[in-house]
């Protein structure tokens, strides 16, 4: 695998987790969302990668190795039941009081989106280690 093909796996994981952390911080604004445009309350959404090949610009010129990154393959929602809860007095409670909250726990989102947060770290260290090698490699051939 190339240095650049290196890189370009890097990028591929930062652009992974920013997704994924769009979407964490998008369940997390909505943890008491009642009513959507759907009608009922929000559900919660994971996102799945799945594994990409990656090409260098140089491959074809060089026949070097493909590296394998990661993309999104999708944004499943929870088909779970929403949580209910006994407030009479809310806009959206039904003919018992109970309200249909999403299922999700804002902690746990949380944890996930710190997860993704030190993945995309990762990434961006990588990256640097891989620039590194690109400019001692130039400067050694000067």
């Amino acid at each position: 695998m190339s240095l650049f093909s290196a890189i370009q796996v890097s990028a591929s994981g930062m652009a992974a987790q920013r997704t994924r952390a769009e979407i964490l911080v998008e369940n997390m604004a909505n943890a008491e969302t009642t009513r959507t445009p759907d009608g009922g309350p929000y559900h919660r959404k994971d996102v799945v990668f799945s594994t990409d090949i990656q090409s260098s610009p140089f491959s074809a010129a060089f026949q070097s190795e493909l590296g394998v990154g990661v993309r999104v393959a999708d944004i499943v929602t929870d088909s779970s039941d929403p949580e209910m809860r006994y407030q009479p007095g809310h806009p959206d409670a039904d003919e018992n009081g109970y309200v249909a909250f999403p299922k999700l726990n804002p902690a746990e989102e949380m944890v996930d989106l710190l997860n993704a947060s030190r993945s995309y770290q990762a990434n961006v260290s990588a990256m640097a280690a891989i620039k590194d090698m690109i400019t001692n490699s130039i400067a050694i051939m000067k």
